[in-house]
């Protein structure tokens, strides 16, 4: 069988998340899958190429919970690790992303891992129809890092809903990005509960210091 990450130059990480030990690829480096075309038609750039530290605490998190038989969507998956750690748990897991290179990744990664994972592409502005009809509806909505630019928060205050029944629920884990009101806002302004943990983590640090935001959010209803 052809390696699909053969194209690309990898880094196999290993990563601890509670009991679990896992190997998860990921391009060596992100600045090198830069596209100036992509970037000058949507300002799109390769942030699903990082592991980043919002990821490992929504991994570590869905780790301790209990996820088995939930319905879960993982957007802006990149390399995927806290779909794969759902999976793991017995979600029946969703990883989006709007990087078809991240989607090979994730695909490799649960693969590698055991994980029944299922990858498509995720426009979060035009969704395909069947993931948004009536029935469709998914239990827990989780992603990590999704709020770095300031459109990102009224385009899924708006997708939210759409992809989650009464009551669902969803987990964003946020490195205290200063657009994470464009999604909050919106939403409890529409009857959705929230609350927010505050989160250390040991991981690396990026330019956003040591404390991850857990989101947590509850539609109406349910």
């Amino acid at each position: 069988m052809d390696d699909p990450l053969s194209a690309f130059d990898v880094v196999q990480e290993e990563v601890a998340v509670g009991a679990l030990r896992l190997v998860i690829a990921r391009p060596r480096s992100a600045e090198d899958l830069i596209d100036e075309a992509a970037y000058a038609v949507d300002e799109r750039l390769p942030y699903w190429a990082e592991l980043w530290p919002s990821a490992l605490v929504l991994a570590s998190e869905l780790a301790a919970s209990d996820v088995g038989g939930a319905r879960l969507t993982e957007l802006g998956c990149g390399v995927g690790l806290p779909a794969i750690v759902a999976a793991l748990g017995g979600a029946d897991v969703l990883a989006t992303d709007w990087y078809d290179d991240a989607l090979t990744f994730v695909r490799a990664n649960a693969r590698a891992a055991g994980a029944p994972v299922d990858a498509r592409r995720l426009d979060w502005n035009d969704p395909p129809p069947d993931l948004v009809e009536p029935g469709a509806a998914r239990d827990l909505i989780v992603g990590a890092d999704l709020l770095y630019e300031e459109r990102n928060g009224p385009a899924l205050a708006v997708l939210l809903p759409r992809l989650l029944g009464p009551g669902g629920r969803a987990l964003i884990a946020d490195p205290r990005r200063p657009h994470a009101e464009g999604l909050i806002s919106p939403l409890v302004a529409a009857g959705w509960s929230h609350t927010r943990e505050d989160v250390r983590h040991g991981a690396r640090q990026d330019e956003s210091g040591p404390v991850i935001h857990l989101h947590r959010l509850t539609a109406p209803g349910g």
